[in-house]
């Protein structure tokens, strides 16, 4: 396999639905993270060795960045040629991907932690494999019921 690189991300249209969250890449195809997601306040854990996403819009909520976290299949031209950009974390790594939010690995689980006062818009994390997929908002503290997101 081949080694990968840290790509910066490109701002990116996005579209809210109440159905979910429609990204367009620069090369015109489309994502789309299905559901309404659940927010947690301030930080998520993924489960072990899941794909994470992480988008963070702007305040219009109609734009934002993508980042994949340790994601290590897609070469690095493909990433740029769609604007979406990748860290790779080494075990008990940690760096922040946006002003306000920093991802971490551990045990290969991925936690991301957001200031909500520092982002100016809204952080989602996309937790995914072949089995299913998982979202989440982060969001200020005292806003939900339940704050737990580890499996």
């Amino acid at each position: 396999m081949h080694s990968r690189s840290d790509v910066s991300p490109d701002t990116l249209p996005i579209e809210l639905t109440e159905d979910g969250i429609e990204v367009e890449y620069l090369d015109g195809r489309e994502v789309f993270y299905r559901g309404v997601p659940t927010p947690v306040e301030g930080s998520v854990k993924t489960a072990p060795g899941k794909d994470t996403h992480v988008l963070v819009t702007d305040k219009s909520e109609t734009q934002g960045v993508l980042v994949y976290v340790n994601e290590r299949n897609t070469e690095d031209e493909i990433l740029e040629e769609t604007g979406v950009g990748r860290v790779v974390l080494d075990d008990d790594e940690e760096t922040t991907v946006f002003p306000g939010v920093a991802v971490s690995e551990s045990a290969m689980r991925i936690q991301i932690d957001a200031d909500t006062d520092a982002v100016d818009g809204r952080v989602f994390v996309f937790e995914e494999n072949e089995l299913g997929e998982r979202s989440f908002e982060i969001v200020p503290p005292g806003t939900t019921d339940d704050d737990s997101t580890e499996e």
